[in-house]
């Protein structure tokens, strides 16, 4: 079985994931559930409401209280750190730590579900997470299927 986070690097890769997740990101989506869900789904494991909950209950203070204010400040200083290069690395830093903050989600989602059995009844996690059929949702799901 691949490591979330190898899935995650592989899938983020290919072409189209990236701005299909930037744009459920700006929609409200957490990312990390969706690549989560989608590992998930390939490894044939069945949708349940008691799973998308562990899984929320486990990413939405993460998200909350460490990733979403890193980001926040990362975006915040976009405009101004293009005319100031002290202030251009302070952002790459922030960029770097906001990364390796959705490693450590990720760990805590896969320690959390490794171990759900993989019994090929499986439901949608990505429609289950996402909670509509976007157009970004379809490239990622297109994306997972090669992955």
């Amino acid at each position: 079985m691949q490591d979330l986070w190898s899935f995650a690097l592989e899938l983020y890769a290919r072409p189209g994931v990236e701005q299909a997740c930037l744009e459920l990101q700006d929609a409200g989506c957490d990312v990390c559930l969706l690549l989560t869900g989608a590992w998930l789904q390939g490894r044939g494991v069945r949708c349940l409401d008691e799973r998308l909950r562990a899984l929320t209950e486990v990413a939405g203070p993460w998200q909350r209280e460490v990733v979403s204010p890193l980001r926040q400040t990362r975006r915040h200083w976009r405009t101004a750190a293009g005319q100031d290069a002290q202030l251009a690395a302070l952002r790459e830093q922030i960029r770097k730590l906001e990364l390796q903050a959705e490693r450590v989600l990720l760990e805590r989602l896969q320690t959390l579900a490794e171990n759900w059995p993989d019994d090929e009844v499986q439901g949608d996690w990505l429609l289950a997470l996402a909670g509509d059929n976007s157009a970004a949702l379809q490239v990622l799901r297109g994306a997972a299927r090669l992955a």
